[in-house]
């Protein structure tokens, strides 16, 4: 490669968002991966036994409320419309999640109407807690113990590991408690899936004459010299060669079965107490409800530290972790030639769409210059 070219450090969404930016503008990309497939984490391919559309990082539901994001993904795939409905399975039945009123109803024995569930909820917080220091105190806060230890406790420990008293207020602060019957998953205006799957809409967004996609090709710190300008997607501490220690992440495993028919009737059921091991169980047919299959893949997801050999997932962000990371933030600074963005390399739990905003923000940033 001649210095003229740029260089995007993986193939997800965000890397191939600049690229496509960059492209259109008239400039040379080289987007490398060091795995076999564009996509990251949202990789989509087929099952060869099921035919079923798989999901195989896990599922991802695209929803946002950004039209421009939503009009910018559409241009590469045919979205169609999903909603994501959650069940909880527990030892008291099975409900709707996250908590709405259906859930209220159904758990406490009530016909509760909106303004009396707010009533009968705020009852039931802990009124002792002002200003809740972490992620218990926010649960207790907002619903009480009951309603905590049935659908939060177990899931939070299972899926990061650690008491939820050692995690952030702001992680809960993500999850809606609805007091009405809207049992959708996110509250978005813009809920869908590719009707291809995400690797197909990625690979379209890398479709240009001024894009080059090399996979199986790692991050190398000798590439530097070869390129005008680096754009990296991957974890900051891999960067710099762990020089401050490695960042924690939680990551995620499955175990594979394939049944005929129809396994549990739904997309998602969380596992939300202590007693199963896992935290999840998903039915892949279920996230295209447009496709007809006679035999359904069904993965049980687990939830585990982060080892060397795997991929990160989750960053845990905990203050050893912050910690960290500010020094790896600080030293990023001094090197203009490099970009740090998306989830890993910013080291913070970002949804699809605020990838894709980040990465055109920083593209069109950049072109600026």
């Amino acid at each position: 490669m001649s210095g003229k070219w740029h260089l995007c450090v993986g193939a997800g969404f965000a890397g191939s968002v600049v690229a496509r930016e960059l492209a259109e503008a008239g400039h040379r990309c080289l987007v490398i991966d060091q795995r076999s497939h564009v996509g990251g984490n949202c990789h989509t391919q087929r099952d060869t036994e099921t035919g079923v559309l798989e999901h195989v990082y896990g599922p991802h539901i695209f929803n946002t409320n950004d039209r421009s994001v939503w009009d910018y993904v559409c241009r590469f795939c045919v979205m169609r419309p999903y909603v994501n409905r959650v069940k909880a399975d527990t030892s008291r039945g099975i409900f709707s999640f996250p908590i709405n009123l259906h859930t209220i109803n159904q758990f406490f024995g009530r016909k509760l109407n909106p303004t009396q569930a707010k009533e009968f909820i705020a009852a039931k917080g802990d009124r002792t807690i002002q200003q809740p220091k972490n992620f218990e105190e926010q649960a207790l806060q907002m619903v009480g113990r009951e309603l905590y230890e049935t659908f939060l406790y177990g899931y939070t420990k299972k899926q990061w590991g650690c008491e939820p008293r050692e995690l952030s207020a702001d992680i809960l602060k993500r999850l809606p408690v609805r007091f009405n019957y809207n049992d959708a998953y996110y509250d978005t205006t813009y809920q869908g899936i590719p009707d291809e799957g995400y690797t197909s809409m990625i690979s379209k967004l890398l479709e240009h004459p001024n894009i080059e996609v090399k996979l199986q090709c790692a991050w190398q710190p000798t590439m530097a010299s070869e390129f005008i300008k680096i754009f990296y997607t991957g974890t900051v501490d891999s960067f710099y060669g762990l020089c401050f220690g490695r960042l924690r992440y939680r990551t995620v495993y499955w175990n594979r079965a394939i049944y005929n028919g129809d396994y549990q009737g739904n997309a998602v059921i969380n596992y939300p107490e202590i007693g199963p091991a896992h935290t999840r169980v998903h039915e892949h047919k279920h996230f295209a409800p447009w496709e007809s299959h006679e035999k359904t893949l069904v993965l049980t997801e687990f939830s585990k530290e982060t080892g060397p050999e795997d991929d990160p997932y989750y960053p845990k962000r905990l203050p050893a972790d912050l910690d960290i990371f500010e020094k790896y933030r600080t030293l990023s600074e001094l090197n203009p030639k490099v970009t740090f963005l998306g989830r890993l390399a910013t080291y913070r739990y970002l949804n699809m769409d605020a990838v894709i905003a980040q990465a055109i923000r920083v593209a069109r940033d950049y072109l600026k210059r």
